[in-house]
């Protein structure tokens, strides 16, 4: 497993979480210094882990699930990998084939890289369903994505965490909540759909993969995915989560090049919403700007065209003893899901 860039978690309690609304982010030279620190630990602890994975079977594991994931959801492979986070193309230059073997297609592990006050945005809906197909009845272009998590401080995989992703669909529409920006304002059934919401628990090697439909855009932002990650949580008998701490929260891109390819396709282009690119996206801006992160997954076709999907993957560094406390808006119930203040949210392009 090649770890040539990181993954990062909360830095500490007292680092705020830029969002309107709570504690106000500090900007001052000591944070700043105190979060080149963070990463720069995080970035040795990654690299030290690689040979112990590697060691343990870990990293000859990811090779077979991988190449075993595209195998069954597609009926061929061509090769992309995410080269580098401040070129919008991410298209790398390596002349991979569908002869080029597996060991080499699968092994490099590109890695979710978010700063230490990651942003949840405002369309978190807490209490989401444990699932692994978050698809329901959207369309768009299918996708697999999977995160491996390792413990940052102990090389160790994750087993047992829980990866909560959500993104919005085709057309930008979030499900399970009713705001200004989300769509149709007077659509309140909105408030009663799930999809492409879920949450889903890590195997022994620190996997989770989800089924999605990859994200469309909105006003204000480039094309990406929400991620929270859940420690010590426990599952309730409605298939929602309760207790445990926040250890992860972040964001994930995909390759500008692909993004502009399924945006030319319906339904993507269906929505009227000039696109913001990821070279102009706030938070894309803000999760590279050390050159050791890269919040974009590498991934490849599962067959000769759109229709058959994409699968991608990245490996997320998390240091356990750190935690966030995220913002949300909504929480899902058995009626939906329910405002925590005033009904509906504002737009803050999160």
């Amino acid at each position: 497993m090649r770890f040539s860039v990181i993954s990062l978690t909360a830095l500490a309690a007292s680092v705020a979480i830029a969002h309107p609304g709570e504690k106000q982010v500090r900007t001052d030279a000591k944070i700043a210094a105190a979060k080149r620190e963070f990463k720069a630990g995080v970035r040795r602890g990654l690299e030290a882990c690689s040979g112990k994975l590697s060691a343990r079977g870990v990293t000859d594991r990811a090779v077979a699930r991988r190449a075993a994931t595209a195998k069954k959801y597609g009926r061929s492979v061509e090769a992309r990998d995410t080269d580098t986070v401040l070129n919008t193309s991410h298209l790398s230059t390596a002349n991979y084939t569908l002869d080029t073997p597996e060991s080499t297609l699968f092994a490099s592990s590109g890695t979710c890289a978010v700063n230490p006050e990651g942003e949840t945005g405002p369309y978190w809906v807490k209490g989401e369903l444990v699932r692994n197909n978050l698809r329901e009845n959207q369309t768009g272009v299918p996708i697999v994505i999977e995160a491996q998590f390792v413990d940052v401080e102990t090389c160790e995989p994750l087993e047992g965490i829980y990866w909560d992703v959500w993104n919005c669909n085709a057309t930008g529409v979030y499900s399970g909540l009713v705001a200004e920006g989300n769509g149709n304002t007077a659509d309140a059934a909105n408030l009663n759909a799930t999809f492409l919401r879920g949450v889903a628990k890590s195997d022994a090697d620190g996997v989770v993969q989800f089924e999605s439909i990859f994200p469309g855009h909105y006003d204000g932002r480039a094309t990406h995915h929400h991620m929270v990650v859940h420690l010590n949580a426990t599952v309730l008998p409605n298939n929602t989560l309760t207790g445990g701490t926040y250890g992860h929260v972040g964001q994930l891109f995909w390759d500008q090049d692909i993004i502009d390819t399924i945006e030319a396709t319906a339904p993507y282009n269906t929505n009227t919403i000039s696109i913001t690119n990821n070279s102009d996206d706030r938070v894309f801006s803000t999760e590279t700007t050390d050159t050791t992160t890269d919040p974009v997954f590498e991934y490849v076709y599962l067959g000769s065209d759109l229709s058959d999907g994409l699968f991608g993957w990245v490996t997320v560094g998390v240091n356990t003893s750190a935690t966030y406390d995220p913002n949300y808006s909504y929480v899902w119930t058995s009626s939906g899901g329910v405002a925590q203040s005033g009904g509906t949210v504002t737009v803050n392009k999160q």
